[in-house]
């Protein structure tokens, strides 16, 4: 049952929003995992979701589903490519993955408008520039 399963905190798993380059049309997006750990994580899924509104009227993506066998230590996966035009949306994406036999998950929300050059940092691991989601 779900009471007997103990959920411990992530940690030095994070999520990024990343532009390939930079070019005249604003370059290339795409979602990325990140394992900052030390140790593997394994059987990772990742959902993906978008909603919110537009001019007063509602907006959904489809759900995504993405599955990455394992994230070895301090290295990454890409998810997902991701259109610019859903950056006024809430980008929500739902992280679960094993550690030997412990299950762990994490939501991870980039809300409405957060994508833009004034939230764009370099992300070192990646050796590229994005929003970090930690």
């Amino acid at each position: 049952m779900k009471k007997d399963i103990p959920f411990l905190p992530v940690e030095n798993v994070m999520l990024a929003i990343v532009r390939t380059k930079k070019n005249d049309d604003g370059g290339e997006w795409y979602v990325v995992l990140m394992n900052k750990n030390d140790f593997s994580i394994k059987n990772v899924l990742v959902t993906s979701k978008g909603y919110g509104e537009k001019g007063g009227e509602k907006q959904e993506t489809s759900v995504l589903r993405h599955f990455v066998e394992e994230v070895p230590a301090e290295q990454h996966a890409t998810i997902e490519p991701i259109d610019p035009a859903l950056f006024h949306l809430f980008n929500e994406f739902w992280v679960s993955y094993y550690i030997n036999d412990q299950i762990f998950d994490k939501k991870f929300v980039f809300v409405p408008d957060s994508v833009s050059e004034d939230n764009i940092i370099k992300i070192k691991l990646l050796d590229l520039e994005g929003v970090l989601h930690s």
